[in-house]
Parts: structure tokens; sequence; C-alpha cells
């Protein structure tokens, strides 16, 4: 009878640490990303914060002079990012939107915005910083 509980035991230990494992394996597009692009000639880098807490995604992308935007419709599911950008320049407001597929520390995706009356599609690929 001794016997049989122990490997009862086992083997609940052994599934509790492979769901654990499992858990962590779990896509989390948690932490800062960077990439650049470049718009006539000139490279601009970009740098974005993104926290997932639960199934909430929040984060906030640095503008000029390292000032935070905070990004709107922000989502996480399937291992999919999307999120937007709404920026004011001259009183001039202009929103962006992004989406990309997660894949271990990069995000590859399109970005897609209006400028000038016409939209504008780019790829972009996010580098996840190193804690």
């Amino acid at each position: 009878m001794m016997h049989r509980h122990a490997l009862f035991a086992m083997g609940m230990a052994i599934l509790l640490a492979t769901g654990t494992v499992r858990a962590a394996d779990k896509p989390d597009p948690t932490g800062t990303w960077k990439w650049s692009f470049t718009v006539n000639d000139m490279k601009r880098d970009v740098t974005l914060k993104l926290k997932l807490d639960g199934d909430k995604l929040t984060g906030a992308m640095l503008g000029r002079n390292n000032q935070e935007t905070a990004i709107e419709e922000a989502s996480f599911k399937d291992g999919e990012v999307a999120f937007s950008v709404t920026r004011e320049r001259n009183g001039q407001k202009s929103t962006t939107k992004y989406k990309g597929k997660l894949d271990g520390d990069t995000i590859k995706g399109k970005s897609e915005g209006v400028r000038d009356g016409q939209t504008q599609s780019r790829d972009w690929e996010a580098k996840r910083e190193k804690a």
C-alpha cells in the first residue's frame, strides 16, 4: 500500500513540474523592445515598453526626448501583439497601428498609418533587450 502512495506522489510531482515548465514557456511580450526605420534618409530609433498582466497588455513608446506615449487598443492573443500609438504634432494627431508576431525575443510585423492623406505601411522587426 505504501508503495502505491509513493508512486502516486511521484507521479503528481512530475505532473506539477511539467505544468510549471509549460506555464513558463507561454509566450510573453513583456520587456523593452527596440528597432529602427528610415524616413526621408533619416534613421529613427524606436523603443517600446510592453507589460502583459494576465491577458491585459499595456505599455508605452518612447519618442523624441524620451517622451513616453501610452499605447492604445493593445492586445496579445495567440502570439500576436497589436496596439496603436497616437501622437500629436503642431496640433495634428496621427495614429499608427502595429501588429506583429512574437517569436522568442523578436516581434515581426507591419505598421500602418496615414500621412498626408495616404495610408502608409511598413515592416517592423523589434528585438527584446536583455534584462
